[in-house]
């Protein structure tokens, strides 16, 4: 099942499944990078919060796509990663270094510049 990839103005929005196998991972990185251009995207945010488990390959993969979008000439936010999955990486030495992370949607809209729906822009 292919990761959605929704597109809010210069925004992409993508919300990973709970279960994604690593080929489909993959199909996303692919997918997003041509996507990015193909919109002139100028950030993505990337939805981990149906993750409840982020292993070593999820995490180098999303952090490759990240580099990978920040190369096309977009930011992307992580967001939603649960606290047990930072712990879990934490202990396992995973990290997602050089990538921007937010809490949740709203707060990684307002990183990209964005408020969220009803929310004003903070000066």
């Amino acid at each position: 099942m292919p990761v959605p990839i929704l597109k809010q103005g210069k925004l992409l929005i993508a919300t990973l499944p709970a279960e994604l196998a690593d080929a489909e991972l993959m199909q996303f990185r692919d997918d997003l990078a041509e996507r990015v251009g193909k919109v002139r995207a100028t950030g993505v945010i990337v939805d981990v919060t149906a993750l409840d488990v982020m292993d070593s390959f999820s995490a180098r993969t999303i952090r490759g796509v990240a580099h990978a979008v920040r190369l096309r000439g977009a930011r992307t936010v992580v967001v939603g990663i649960q606290p047990e999955v930072a712990f879990a990486m934490v202990q396992l030495g995973l990290s997602l270094e050089g990538v921007d992370t937010a809490l949740d949607l709203e707060e990684g809209l307002e990183l990209l510049g964005t408020p969220a729906p009803g929310k004003e822009r903070r000066g």
